[in-house]
């Protein structure tokens, strides 16, 4: 037993900068994921693809019909785990990606959660919106407990979950002035969001809108295409936006007209 306990120890490494950012840029990129819940009738793992987004603070939100199974699982029982990492050419299990273990909490509609929640879902998946106000439709919260991130071949790591969410006084300031930050953004300054999609995220293609902000950068849409942008620093206020924004949208210009 000690030996294997020895073994497991020496393949997951150390929790660093790096493999936090990996991860959150996993988990706010992410348009589905693999949902695992627990059959009540039977109690084995039934798992589910489902669309998802991130809460401002970083938790993933789901929007699910009453009438699915991994629904009335979730109901009887919170516990499940969530998927997220798309992989790309080549052997799947050769690309990250991030296991969440979570709590799931539906949330009341009429709340303001559920008003955040819905507003950031839509941002990041706008053709939800043919369903979402359906009767039989609930967003759930899944609180993180703790992650698992395979990095590719010999880099795993595991996480807690206040490596994965925000947290503090900036969480709720921020989320009080998003929207209206996102819809100043999306109107005036598309060629500021074209110059963070190529520039911090190395996307290509045109078309890319804001679909929201958090203290640690902004995420990127541009039809089925997502991009995560970091800030140099996380925000301490949500009063600093406006100014990173400027300022970032600079330093992309000028790496632009370098090259040029």
């Amino acid at each position: 037993m000690g030996v294997l306990t020895d073994q497991k120890k020496a393949v997951i490494r150390e929790t660093d900068a790096e493999a936090i950012r990996l991860a959150k840029t996993l988990l706010r990129r992410a348009r589905f994921g693999a949902l695992a819940v627990i059959e009540p009738q039977t109690g084995s793992p039934l798992a589910s693809r489902v669309g998802v987004a991130t809460d401002i603070d970083g938790a993933p939100l789901i929007l699910v019909s009453m009438l699915s199974a991994h629904t009335g699982a979730l109901l009887a029982d919170p516990r499940c785990s969530l998927l997220v990492g798309e992989p790309g050419k080549g052997d799947p299990l050769a690309h990250p990606r991030l296991t969440l273990v979570c709590q799931a909490a539906r949330l009341e509609r009429g709340s303001n959660a559920h008003a955040r929640a819905e507003r950031r879902y839509l941002n990041r998946n706008p053709k939800a919106s043919l369903y979402a106000g359906l009767g039989d439709f609930s967003i759930f919260r899944l609180e993180p407990r703790h992650a698992s991130l395979n990095g590719g071949f010999g880099k795993a790591y595991q996480l807690d979950r206040s490596n994965l969410l925000n947290s503090g006084p900036i969480v709720e300031e921020l989320a009080a002035s998003e929207q209206s930050a996102v819809d100043h953004m999306n109107a005036d300054h598309l060629d500021a969001i074209a110059v963070y999609a190529r520039h911090f995220a190395k996307a290509s293609g045109d078309g890319w809108t804001i679909a929201g902000f958090d203290a640690d950068g902004m995420d990127l849409v541009s039809g089925d295409n997502v991009c995560r942008v970091f800030f140099p620093q996380p925000l301490a206020s949500a009063g600093e936006l406006r100014q990173v924004l400027v300022e970032m949208a600079s330093i992309a210009r000028t790496g632009a007209n370098a090259k040029n």
